[in-house]
């Protein structure tokens, strides 16, 4: 993944305007799953660099995964939040049933509320001279196969709000030759990522 050109284009005052919107406001970066480190670490360099002057903008980055289990914490499952955190977090094999209830509450409406929420907080903000037009999301390998990225942005339409932010997803992965279609991990296709505009070619 070229850092640079991504770091110039989050620079560019066109682009840190969400109202400028191209078409919408969804946005792929891919890079090789190899790089998830380096990627982490840049999203963070990202993060300091951009609240600086010049930019002033405050970026929330959502590890998606870290969501899905402070949710999970947040509901009423009892002792067994923690159980079903300790399972993602592991090596374990788990139950089909166990396999089951994460997927559905990943699924979920209310986890979708929750990342809507997060989301909200962030770009309601006042009191301060910072702007918030990113959303920075990864963590996508870590939360498969409990969620798909194509999945998630379809469901998240319903709260999506394109002229107040764009959501910029770090995708471990790559466009494959149609232009809609990408392939997590290089090896699994999903599909239905027509809306998502994608910001590096590797």
């Amino acid at each position: 993944m070229d850092f640079d050109k991504i770091y110039a284009k989050l620079s560019d005052p066109n682009f840190q305007d969400p109202e400028k919107s191209d078409i919408y406001n969804y946005y792929i970066v891919q890079y090789n799953p190899d790089e998830e480190a380096e990627v982490e670490r840049t999203l963070a360099s990202f993060k300091d660099v951009l609240v600086r002057p010049n930019n002033y903008i405050d970026v929330l980055s959502l590890d998606i995964f870290d969501e899905f289990c402070s949710f999970l914490d947040s509901q009423s499952f009892g002792d067994s939040a923690s159980f079903l955190k300790e399972l993602l977090e592991s090596e374990a094999e788990m139950s089909e049933q166990v396999e089951n209830v994460l997927r559905n509450n990943a699924g979920s409406e209310d986890f979708y509320h929750w990342i809507h929420q997060r989301i909200q907080e962030h770009i309601s903000k006042e009191g301060d001279n910072l702007r918030r037009p990113f959303i920075f999301l990864y963590g996508i390998s870590r939360i498969y196969p409990y969620l798909r990225t194509n999945v998630l942005l379809t469901n998240y339409e319903n709260y999506n709000e394109v002229t107040r932010y764009r959501l910029i997803i770090f995708y471990p992965g790559h466009k494959i030759q149609d232009k809609f279609t990408y392939n997590l991990f290089g090896q699994l296709k999903e599909t239905n990522m027509y809306r998502a505009i994608l910001l590096n070619e590797e």
